[in-house]
């Protein structure tokens, strides 16, 4: 298998974990907050369909290139807003998914870029394509873990196990 195919084998197996979490449920309980969070399961979908296009937008075209996406409030990108169904938040992670894997395969893993400037991020320092990638996976994979948790909240339905 190729360092390409190992990337997108990931970054599909951790989204289908968070896809799995939603299998099932009505359009009231994707939007359940069952925990003292704030987080339902509809609200993670969109946050990590948000998350590829951002991150995924750096890796295209650096700090700039995710300067130039819309600004996401990041409270309310972790709900599911008026009118939304679960197809619509489906059909949206799975584009973005489908644009993030589209880049796997044509973009220069080699390719670093400055990241761009937040209280969060070491001045100066660059990331490859290859790590905002791995980035990514982290990301899905720990969402999917929060996923897992609401779901067996909800209804006791877990991912694994």
């Amino acid at each position: 298998m190729t360092e390409r195919a190992d990337l997108l084998a990931s970054l599909q197996r951790h989204r289908g974990f968070l896809l799995f979490t939603v299998r099932g449920l009505t359009e009231e309980k994707v939007r359940l907050t069952p925990t003292t969070s704030a987080l339902c399961l509809g609200g993670l979908l969109r946050h990590v369909a948000n998350t590829e296009r951002s991150w995924c937008a750096f890796a295209a075209g650096g700090a700039d290139g995710m300067a130039s996406l819309p600004q996401v409030d990041w409270a309310s990108a972790f709900a599911m807003p008026a009118g939304a169904t679960l197809a619509d938040v489906i059909a949206d992670f799975e584009a973005a998914a489908a644009e993030t894997d589209l880049l796997v395969e044509k973009l220069d893993l080699d390719q670093a870029h400055e990241l761009p400037k937040a209280p969060w991020f070491e001045p100066g320092v660059s990331w490859s394509v290859r790590r905002v990638f791995l980035h990514l996976i982290a990301e899905i994979s720990q969402h999917s873990g929060h996923a897992d948790i609401l779901r067996e909240t909800i209804d006791g339905q877990k991912t694994m196990g």
